[in-house]
């Protein structure tokens, strides 16, 4: 069967029609992400009793779209065991998510068919990829809320399997339901998310939103934000709610309508939650926009910056970061009282020598404490990928996630032959790393950030209800010099500066003191992952090399 993710729509299974089904069981799994990744940080979800980030907002979307009448129940196997029980419970199993949790999704659909349960598997890697999930029963392809009740239907009539596929970029957004937050144990994330709009209107060659949800930014309606903020509020939950937008501020004249509301919501409830999004570097030119934010309590922003070299950048059509000095952009946002972390990519076409200092000279400057320092990764249907396959330079099996070693892009990227020797290549992301989370240059960089903070005209204390008031910041301080007592001395110092130049920060500045719990350990487990990548490498090969850059060059002519 072709599973080509752009066809319309394909039914299978015809002939095991019986009569209609009325009412079902429905099992949602969230698949696992491996331990071992940058953004799994359970050493600091520990300090406040929390098991992992970032709740499962996907799936309890999916959940909010089926018909009311049916049985629902979410295992996340972040958070909690997935017993045989369970799964016996279950009419039909649904799963499914990103590439990192592929290796667990292929596990789960081959546990639920052991006992004799149908799977129907969504997502972005699904979606991407839907040949890797073959062994799955049904395929739920691109944006729920255009397809989901196709299925629903086609399963009421006893259908037994198929392929469900929405239309590319046609969903409005404003059909997406309020969430079923009620699914979540909040006491097991460190936040909940929620999701303003869909889409980026920028063109970067590595990214597979544009390819997934289109480059025309769809927002939600203001009044369906704010039911969803109600929801929350209504069942009690307080504290870091991140919106989840791949880019918050695509659409900027919608979400500055929105965030003047949301100013006023905030103030009328008291100021339950604070927020964090991911954005391109262009928001630090609108001070409208970041005066927004900061009146809304938006305390945290995401920012791709991938590399400071112009060339790369304009060579990966990531031009909006050329046009503008980056490290004062990132100034700018701190002056107004929000932090920035960072994404950063090793491993480009337009590497011609070291990056290596370069890049954590950026970072240095930027005094950008935690940094996702991540080696270029060719993810299914991306422009990078399909230029790659025409050069031929992809690797066998390029979009299969391994189970070993392969937490995400920092231990399993570059599948595909790099045109700089990739001895280099490693040996320039090692070297970043080495530099970057070396536990004094993390500490200077916390140091230089609060300087330039502005928390002045925020709330003073956390809501009531906030899982982050457990534990006060010399307790969290404490803990952290507990396990990792050789950073005694430079934490404490940097704690004590804070606390005397800008009290305000303090709590942030001990958030990014406990974060070092899970970045200094994993920033040596991924050095000796590409140690160990390093030397498994034969000779140099300079006659290949001058091969791939031939290729390439004849490509492009």
């Amino acid at each position: 069967m072709n599973l080509h993710p752009t066809q319309p729509l394909i039914f299978q299974g015809l002939e095991s029609v019986m009569k209609e089904v009325t009412s079902c069981n429905v099992l949602l799994i969230y698949p696992r992400f491996r331990s071992e990744s940058f953004w799994n940080y359970p050493e600091a979800c520990e300090l406040v009793g929390a098991r992992y980030p970032a709740a499962p907002l996907g799936l309890i979307t999916v959940a909010a779209l089926l018909p009311r009448e049916w049985n629902v129940r979410l295992v996340n196997r972040n958070t909690e065991q997935l017993m045989d029980e369970d799964i016996a419970w279950a009419d039909l199993v649904m799963t499914g998510g990103m590439i990192t949790q592929q290796p667990d999704t292929i596990e789960l659909i081959g546990r639920a068919h052991a006992m004799g349960k149908p799977v129907v598997v969504g997502g972005p890697d699904a979606t991407s990829s839907p040949h890797i999930y073959q062994s799955a029963d049904f395929l739920v392809l691109g944006e729920a809320e255009g397809i989901l009740q196709t299925f629903v239907d086609a399963w009421n009539k006893g259908l037994g399997s198929g392929v469900f596929t929405a239309p590319k970029f046609q969903i409005d957004v404003a059909r997406s339901p309020v969430p079923r937050f009620d699914l979540l144990n909040f006491e097991h994330y460190l936040y909940v998310g929620l999701q303003f709009s869909r889409g980026c209107p920028f063109t970067c060659e590595f990214c597979d939103i544009i390819e997934l949800y289109g480059r025309v930014p769809r927002t939600k309606t203001i009044p369906q934000v704010f039911a969803e903020l109600d929801t929350l509020y209504a069942l009690g939950y307080r504290g870091h709610v991140d919106f989840v937008d791949d880019n918050l501020i695509g659409n900027k004249k919608v979400v500055k309508a929105f965030l003047r509301e949301l100013r006023t919501w905030q103030e009328a409830h008291d100021f339950p939650f604070e927020f964090s999004t991911e954005a391109s570097i262009n928001l630090a030119e609108d001070t409208e926009l970041l005066e927004l934010m900061k009146q809304a309590n938006f305390f945290l922003v995401f920012i791709g910056i991938e590399s400071p070299d112009p060339e790369t950048l304009i060579a990966t059509k990531k031009r909006q970061n050329t046009r503008r000095d980056m490290v004062e952009s990132i100034h700018k946002i701190y002056s107004y009282g929000m932090m920035v972390t960072a994404g950063f990519i090793v491993g480009f076409d337009s590497e011609k020598d070291s990056v290596a200092d370069a890049m954590a000279d950026f970072i240095e400057a930027a005094a950008i404490p935690v940094c996702m320092v991540g080696l270029l990764y060719a993810l299914p249907n991306t422009q990078l990928t399909r230029r790659l396959q025409h050069e031929g330079r992809l690797h066998p099996g390029h979009d299969i996630m391994p189970d070993v070693d392969a937490g995400d892009q920092c231990t399993s990227g570059l599948n595909f032959d790099t045109l700089r020797p990739l001895r280099d290549v490693l040996d320039d992301y090692r070297h970043i790393l080495l530099r970057i989370y070396d536990p004094t240059a993390y500490v200077g960089r916390i140091n230089r950030l609060v300087s330039m903070l502005d928390r002045s005209d925020r709330p003073r204390d956390l809501p009531k209800g906030d899982a982050r008031r457990k534990v006060g910041a010399v307790e969290t301080v404490n803990k952290v010099f507990n396990k990792l007592p050789e950073l005694r001395d430079a934490f404490w110092q940097t704690f004590m500066n804070c606390a005397k130049t800008n009290p305000q920060a303090l709590r942030l500045a001990v958030g990014f003191m406990a974060m070092y719990l899970h970045l200094g350990p994993y920033s040596r487990y991924v050095v000796d992952a590409v140690d160990r990548r390093i030397e498994e490498l034969g000779p140099r090969s300079r006659q290949s090399n001058e091969r791939l850059l031939s290729a390439a060059l004849n490509s492009d002519t």
